[in-house]
Formats: C-alpha cells, structure tokens, sequence
C-alpha cells in the first residue's frame, strides 16, 4: 500500500507517517515538504517507507508554480535517498518539468495519466515533452480517469493509455485514487471502475508490470 500526503494537509505528514508507523514497513508513502526540512527529518521519514515527494500544480491548495523554488532545494537531497518526485500536473505544464529533471536528474513520477485528458488534441506539445520525460526515466501513474474530461467506462481515453504505455514501458504504477475527493460520499465511484480501463486495454504481461512488478521497483 502506497499512501500519497492530500494536499489540504500541506506539509503537516503527521497523519500519512502515523499511518505508516503503525504499518510497521508494510506501507510506502509520498509526502509533502517544505524547502528548509533538514536531513533528520528526512532520515526518520525514509525509515518509515516515505519514498517520494509531491508537488500539486493543479490543486487550488497545491504547492503549486510560486513554490516550484523547493524543487531546486529538495532534488539533491532526494537523489540522495533514492527518492523521487511526484507531480500532479496539467499537460501545459509538462515541458517545465522535464526542463526541471534535465538539470537535476532526480525521478519523476506523473500522477493522473500525466494530465493527459480526453480533449488533448494529438500534436499538442505535452506528447512532445512527454517523450522526454520518458527517455529521461520518468514514471506515470494510471489514476485519476475521473479528473481528465473522461465519464465511466473511460473509453475516451483508451488511445492516450495505449500511447503512454508504449513510450512508458516498465515505468507504469497503477493508483486508484481513493478517497476520490471530487466526489460526494453518496457517490463513490466503484472500485473497480478505477481498473477498468486497464482490464480493457493491457496485455496480460503489462498488467503484470503495472499492478506488480512496477510498484515493487519504484516503491523499494
């Protein structure tokens, strides 16, 4: 189990490294820090299974674009501990951060299909820098279908996973993105709503990439 910090707690982790405490090196985790953490905190957060940290660039409570100035802080210290960073991002923003891992060669990991909704047009220059990110090492996570223009069963979707898949060979980890908090309680979606398009569109090797191998490699 792999719990990533909800951006309304900001860099309060206590309830996420809890979580992980009581875990007891079951569990990984993926939080949010400020720029001046110093190494002790890291060390104990690493101890624990934090593996990654977020940055939120779409939230309206994010660590969004006036905060990317702790990537520059944070990406050696991260190199360091075998970490890498998390980003939640919209497709206008992916240039920037492969601009941002060219310099400093820390993991990327893109949230959500890496922000690439249903309504992106195909020569949009987020596949361009996508590509890079790719060849660079990046991972991307296939989550979030909801919160790329898309309504169950996804099917506007199916080309964009099949691309990204392609270009992101071995890199891929599967999220389901609970506790899916675009929705009202009443209105959860399924479970396995959150696998469907996989189930649709992946070989039977890849799902074995994506719900298995994959995790095992990145979350170390």
């Amino acid at each position: 189990l792999v719990l990533v910090q909800p951006s309304v707690y900001g860099s309060d982790n206590s309830v996420l490294l809890d979580a992980l405490r009581a875990g007891q090196g079951r569990h990984r985790g993926v939080v949010v820090l400020a720029p001046d953490v110093d190494d002790t905190a890291l060390a104990a957060m690493h101890t624990l299974g934090v593996r990654g940290v977020r940055f939120n660039l779409v939230s309206p409570v994010g660590n969004g674009p006036d905060n990317l100035i702790s990537f520059h802080a944070l990406a050696p210290r991260l190199r360091a501990l075998g970490w890498h960073v998390q980003w939640y991002a919209r497709p206008d923003d992916l240039p920037t951060i492969a601009a941002l891992h060219a310099a400093s060669p820390v993991p990327a990991v893109l949230d959500h299909l890496a922000g690439m909704h249903a309504g992106l047009p195909p020569d949009h220059v987020a596949w361009q820098a996508l590509a890079q990110l790719a060849g660079q090492g990046a991972w991307v996570k296939l989550s979030g279908w909801y919160r790329l223009r898309a309504a169950s069963p996804y099917f506007d979707l199916d080309e964009s996973i099949r691309k990204i898949v392609l270009l992101f060979e071995g890199h891929l980890v599967w999220g389901s993105d609970w506790p899916h908090t675009s929705f009202a309680p009443e209105a959860m979606p399924s479970y396995a709503s959150t696998c469907e398009p996989l189930v649709r569109v992946l070989s039977e090797a890849q799902k074995k990439q994506v719900w298995e191998l994959g995790p095992a490699t990145l979350y170390t």
